[in-house]
């Protein structure tokens, strides 16, 4: 059998226990044809980059699926029956991750990227704190010449 990711989002106004039922329908159709669902995560509503038949927000939910590609079909063919399902995907993976998913991964846990730190002397700018005011950097431009005297 091979192992799948599978995203699938449902319009905004399904509540999540409706979300949760469909979820578990998924479910017991890849089981009856002779498959297994190893993780299966609730994401909750996001926003979409654009509209998807007439809808600005969706429920996301990701399983992680070790089926026969039969399985995998039957469900996806239900899907697109049921109107409350208004996208999905499947990808074919090697190996399914045991941690939780990115999405799902607390923001400290997902930046991968080393905090900056910053001198006493500098602010959170850099050097664009350590710069004058504007009115002192004006009043330390050299003198504009006067006008020539009236004779």
């Amino acid at each position: 059998m091979a192992l799948y990711e599978h995203i699938f989002m449902v319009r905004q106004d399904a509540s999540s226990a409706q979300v949760e039922a469909l979820t578990d329908q998924f479910k017991t159709v890849l089981t009856e044809n002779g498959g297994s669902v190893g993780k299966a995560e609730y994401w909750g509503i996001k926003s979409l980059t654009y509209r998807i038949k007439k809808n600005r927000k969706a429920h996301y939910s990701l399983l992680n699926i070790d089926a026969p590609s039969a399985a995998v079909s039957e469900m996806e063919r239900q899907m697109r029956l049921s109107e409350d399902v208004i996208r999905f995907m499947t990808i074919k993976v090697d190996e399914h991750e045991e941690e939780p998913s990115v999405m799902m991964r607390s923001r400290s846990q997902r930046d991968d990227r080393p905090r900056r730190k910053f001198d006493d002397d500098r602010g959170p700018r850099g050097d664009r704190d350590s710069r004058p005011p504007r009115a002192e950097a004006e009043a330390e431009k050299p003198a504009e010449k006067a006008a020539p005297a009236e004779e």
